[in-house]
């Protein structure tokens, strides 16, 4: 295991190296107009989403959103993303599927102030907040959607709770994230002890791993010229470009990426009620 693995393994640590890395990436991407931070998600089959010629070079990364938002019908919903990165899915989303607002929250002071100059769609807006201590009242949202990033999180069955706390009753977390191997135990488990129920989960690290693929080349231009020799092969691994750690983790299938559709119990709702 490498010095950064071990790092990342501590979780008070994991957040601060986090916490450092996501604004110097957004000073370093700035110029790029860089909106998607994720891997991107490419179907073998079916029918590919229409995008508009300007979205064209996103595919991937859009495909990935639109795989998890359109889980359900968004239309005049109030939407939350936690982790929202530089906007891309956000703005998507919210030009695309029809909601009636839509909030990106992120921990990154840099990467919201960048999302509040260059997503200017409306009912759209862009707020700093902690996934693990929302800053919203309770019953918020229709909806939460988080899109590969509670693997950063030092307590994800806390984000798990603040999800549960901040949708309405019977609303949706539409969520997809990654996992090492060493943690698909307490992964699994954190999720089956949440307060909400299971509408589908799928394994979709095929797609993901052919979306890697697809954005490689472009992925490892951007790591070249943007970032420190000293930083190539950390920024190889969040791309996800082939060869990268990540990437031969996934091929491997010492990684698992995986999309679910979880519904907030309303019985359970109901029960806090009573002993309230």
């Amino acid at each position: 295991m490498s010095l950064i693995e071990r790092l990342l393994a501590v979780p008070r640590v994991r957040r601060g190296i986090w916490a450092l890395w996501y604004p110097f990436l957004t000073k370093r991407l700035r110029t790029d107009r860089v909106f998607f931070l994720n891997y991107a998600f490419d179907p073998a089959d079916g029918p590919r989403i229409d995008l508009e010629i300007e979205d064209e070079p996103n595919r991937g990364c859009i495909q990935l959103y639109h795989h998890v938002a359109s889980q359900v019908d968004l239309n005049g919903k109030h939407v939350l993303e936690v982790s929202s990165g530089h906007g891309g899915g956000a703005a998507w989303i919210a030009r695309h599927l029809g909601p009636s607002s839509y909030i990106g929250m992120d921990l990154n002071p840099e990467g919201v102030r960048f999302c509040q100059q260059q997503h200017q769609v409306p009912g759209l807006k862009f707020v700093r907040g902690d996934a693990q201590a929302l800053p919203f009242r309770d019953a918020s949202f229709d909806a939460v959607i988080n899109v590969e990033a509670s693997h950063c999180y030092p307590d994800f069955s806390l984000f798990l709770k603040e999800c549960a706390r901040v949708l309405k009753p019977g609303g949706h977390l539409l969520y997809a994230d990654f996992r090492f191997k060493d943690d698909w135990s307490a992964w699994d488990s954190a999720i089956a002890a949440a307060p909400f129920e299971i509408i589908q989960t799928r394994d979709i690290g095929p797609e993901v791993l052919r979306g890697m693929e697809r954005n490689a080349a472009h992925s490892e231009a951007l790591v070249k010229s943007r970032l420190p020799k000293f930083l190539h092969s950390i920024g190889r691994d969040f791309a996800g470009v082939p060869g990268s750690r990540v990437y031969e983790a996934l091929k491997a299938s010492e990684m698992s990426y995986r999309s679910w559709c979880l519904r907030k119990l309303q019985v359970i709702q109901a029960k806090e009620k009573g002993d309230g």
